[in-house]
């Protein structure tokens, strides 16, 4: 099955929403251990995002990703709006001369999340969106390799990102502000990685209910 980018507007729409109705929990989660301001800097993003949503529809992914990229760098700020932007603005430039399917999206998004991981110099087990982004990577790329049908590989995927959300809660932070709090920051989900998760499980709903449609 082929994902049109006409989608776009349906899943920016589904986002927006999913991150206003989860922002109480979002604000309590970054004010236990950072800033208290992740929440008002994405939503200023998706706000910018809801605005081209339209105009992202007539693109083709590769352009779509770019310009979504560019938008996230410059309207959310801040260490999330640099790593959320190299995200689509890696996957863009890896996205170039290729047939967008399962196969070939599998691996533009591995580059994506190895591009967020140099420019903010974390790994995995830090506390931070990527132990939300790789184990979602590995879990797209085996699922893919496996031939699994869209729906199953959608499950595995949001499967992956909950893990790994869930994974944050015992780790000690070592970037940004909640290093400073060192082991205080354990029993903590981080903030980040929460709101990866919504948006990861949202678009993977959002693709599914058009795979039963």
């Amino acid at each position: 099955m082929s994902i049109s980018p006409k989608i776009l507007p349906e899943l920016i729409d589904a986002i927006a929403a999913t991150i206003n109705e989860n922002a109480d929990e979002i604000t309590e989660l970054d004010q236990a251990i950072g800033d208290g301001d992740h929440i008002y800097n994405l939503q200023r993003g998706l706000d910018a995002l809801l605005k081209q949503k339209q105009e992202l529809a007539q693109m083709d992914w590769v352009a779509a990703w770019q310009k979504i990229g560019m938008t996230l760098m410059s309207t959310i700020g801040g260490a999330s709006g640099s790593l959320f932007g190299t995200l689509f603005v890696a996957m863009s430039k890896f996205g170039r001369n290729q047939q967008i399917n399962p196969q070939s999206f599998a691996e533009i998004f591995s580059q994506g999340v190895e591009s967020v991981k140099k420019r903010g110099r974390v790994e995995v087990g830090e506390k931070t969106m990527v132990d939300v982004l790789v184990p979602v990577s590995q879990s797209l790329k085996e699922s893919v390799a496996q031939s699994m049908p869209l729906s199953e590989v959608l499950e595995n995927v949001k499967r992956a990102a909950i893990s790994g959300m869930e994974s944050t809660r015992d780790m000690v932070a070592t970037k940004g502000r909640a290093s400073f709090l060192g082991e205080r920051t354990k029993g903590h989900i981080d903030a980040g990685a929460k709101t990866t998760q919504l948006m990861i499980c949202t678009t993977a709903d959002t693709i599914e209910s058009h795979c039963e449609s």
